[in-house]
């Protein structure tokens, strides 16, 4: 019998829960945005509960690949910053556990959710996306519910207009019609006026039936008149007439064969099936016109001739015409009158335009055909984004939350909608470049997991070594040092010491670190010069070892118990090694930057600068030393 590790099952038993709930959240989110983006084609229709739940499920099954991702980015960061924001990712880890192996259960649970999200878009989402199209458009394709209203024009009879100014919504009658018969052409109208009527479906709901009462109509003849100056029209005053007007009101399914014949419907066998052919195709047709250009005579010049042999056609290759003398066209031309010359020009102008425009009509169908396979490539390459998308977005919110430590649904909600409004965007600008034909398919499609992936590594990378990413500090110091200015010196004391303080051995350290100082001010007692500065400027050796000399001192008192010693330590500078101090270690770039006068004058500057600043720092040093110092002997006193 297979038994979990019960660590695996607490990564299980906080995932699943979690990942459910965000899935159908996302779920309902898109489904949303599917609503208010075709809700005009939903209103007004009178469509059955069944027929709009059928469409909304079949939705449903099409928005899958745009919410799986959004919920496994969520669900993880969640479940992640939960864990660090309750301390129990640290107890983990002080046991031992690394952060890999805590998220080991669910790197195969989502590895398994990948692979079903695969078998999803090959063989679910075709049928469900024709499905859900098939509905979408019959549901275009069903005329309106009837509710004429009052005072206003009618138009959503095709071929009628209708005006009613008052109707009895109790009894149903309608009172001073105005219809407006344009069925057979705006020249061919019929126009009726009703005091009352009343309007009513025929069994079928296929026509609507009016019954007015006390009215006239006024019918154009034109079809039948007789001269040219006159239009007869034809007068009717009625008590009582009965109108049957088409007027379909069902709801009639599309076929949906025609939409599996589309990219949207097809598995990837289907799909390369039909880049295959329609290669093929071009190929073909490419070959053919290719051909039919070898073909066409130039000049008078016949590229193939046909002869008969052994009573058959046979068409070869005519031999290479030789020419012993150039003609000068332009003299020829030159020779004829201006009626022959325009005749020539026009001609060659004429059977040039003809050209064109035949090959241009032949180069349509190549474009329908490009098109149809760039629509097929790019369904097949989002076969296996998703699942690809799913892997990236968990090892970007699972170590995200590991490092940000902040569970709930505030901070986590705040930067999956960060991340995943990047990711579509990225994901839409490479569809319609690939859609375009402006980039490779692969290229456009994939880009956005190009682009994430490496976000992925690099926060994996760093919440395995617990590496300070989202500290400000962090990033402060490393302004600071690429600026050229101080950095300062963090020390907390600590709660548990392992080494004490010995006081003469902490004076001693001092003191040699101020002898150190004072021997490399002494080296640099006054500005150097323009040339010393190019030349050689400061030792670097010297001055990496006064750093490791402080550092070494700062890390000794570090473990003082005194929190003055530490409140002091923070006084010390920290030694950077920056170029200005020593700027060109090769002789001949000294003497060509020392040349170019200009650029050599503003680096002399800068660096006399900033070693102005070392010294200040140095002597910082001395004075925090000589403070600590006497701490250490007041204490022993």
């Amino acid at each position: 019998m297979l038994k979990i590790k019960r660590l695996y099952l607490f990564m299980l038993q906080g995932f699943i829960p979690m990942f459910l709930m965000t899935f159908c959240i996302c779920l309902f989110i898109v489904l949303m945005q599917f609503l208010w983006r075709y809700i005009d084609e939903l209103v007004g229709k009178g469509l059955e509960i069944s027929v709009i739940a059928e469409l909304f499920f079949y939705a449903a099954l099409t928005m899958v690949p745009m919410a799986l991702p959004l919920a496994i980015l969520l669900a993880s960061l969640m479940l992640f910053g939960n864990l660090g924001e309750r301390f129990e990712l640290t107890a983990m880890k002080s046991s031992g556990i690394s952060l890999i192996k805590v998220m080991s259960p669910l790197i195969v649970l989502i590895s398994a959710i990948s692979i079903g999200a695969f078998f999803f878009q090959n063989n679910v989402l075709p049928k469900s996306q024709v499905k859900m199209w098939t509905l979408l458009f019959s549901m275009r394709q069903k005329s309106p519910e009837l509710d004429i209203p009052e005072g206003v024009f009618y138009d959503q009879i095709t071929g009628y207009n209708l005006f009613v100014e008052k109707k009895n919504r109790e009894t149903g009658v309608l009172y001073d019609l105005m219809i407006y018969n344009m069925s057979s052409g705006f020249n061919n109208s019929n126009i009726i006026l009703a005091d009352s009527g009343k309007m009513s479906f025929t069994v079928d709901k296929k026509h609507l039936f009016l019954k007015l009462w006390k009215g006239e109509s006024f019918e154009n003849l034109r079809d039948q008149q007789i001269s040219r100056g006159n239009v007869p029209y034809r007068r009717e005053t009625f008590d009582e007439k009965e109108i049957l007007i088409p007027f379909d009101a069902n709801f009639n399914r599309m076929d949906d064969s025609g939409m599996r014949n589309q990219y949207v419907g097809k598995n990837i066998a289907e799909l390369q099936h039909t880049i295959d052919s329609v290669n093929v195709r071009i190929d073909s047709i490419g070959t053919q016109y290719g051909q039919q250009l070898l073909e066409i005579d130039y000049v008078g010049i016949d590229k193939y001739k046909n002869y008969y042999e052994q009573g058959k056609m046979v068409k070869a290759e005519a031999p290479d015409y030789k020419i012993d003398k150039l003609v000068d066209v332009d003299s020829v031309l030159r020779g004829k009158n201006l009626q022959e010359r325009q005749r020539i020009v026009s001609y060659a102008i004429e059977r040039a335009t003809q050209s064109r425009n035949e090959f241009e009509f032949k180069s349509y169908s190549f474009a329908d055909d490009k098109k149809t396979i760039i629509r097929h490539e790019i369904e097949l390459q989002r076969k296996f984004t998703l699942s690809f998308a799913c892997l990236i977005f968990f090892f970007i919110g699972a170590p995200l939350g590991a490092i940000i430590r902040k569970g709930g649904i505030g901070m986590p909600i705040v930067i999956s909608v960060f991340l995943f409004i990047f990711y579509y965007i990225i994901d839409n600008a490479g569809y319609k470049l690939a859609r375009d034909g402006r980039v490779e398919v692969w290229e456009g499609i994939w880009a956005s997991s190009a682009v994430l992936l490496p976000l992925g590594i690099f926060l994996t990378y760093k919440a395995v070594n617990d590496s300070a990413v989202f500290k400000p500090e962090v990033y402060l110091d490393w302004l600071k040092k690429i600026t050229g200015r101080s950095i300062l010196r963090r020390i907390e004391m600590k709660e548990v010491i392992m080494d004490d303080v010995v006081p003469s051995e902490a004076v001693d350290k001092l003191l040699h670190l101020k002898q150190s100082c004072i021997g490399f001010l002494s080296r640099y007692p006054k500005m150097q010069s323009y040339y010393a500065y190019w030349m050689s400027g400061y030792d670097k050796g010297a001055l990496s070892l006064l750093s490791a000399e402080l550092e070494s001192c700062v890390e000794y008192l570090g473990n003082s118990d005194r929190q003055l010693v530490i409140n002091k330590l923070m006084d010390y500078p920290v030694l950077r090694s920056l170029f200005f101090y020593y700027p060109v270690n090769n002789r001949i770039l000294s003497f060509v930057i020392m040349a170019v006068f200009p650029i050599g004058i503003a680096g002399y500057l800068i660096g006399t600068h900033q070693q102005k600043a070392l010294k200040k720092d140095i002597r910082t040093i001395m004075s925090v030393s000589d403070e600590i110092m006497n701490m250490y002997e007041e204490k022993s006193e």
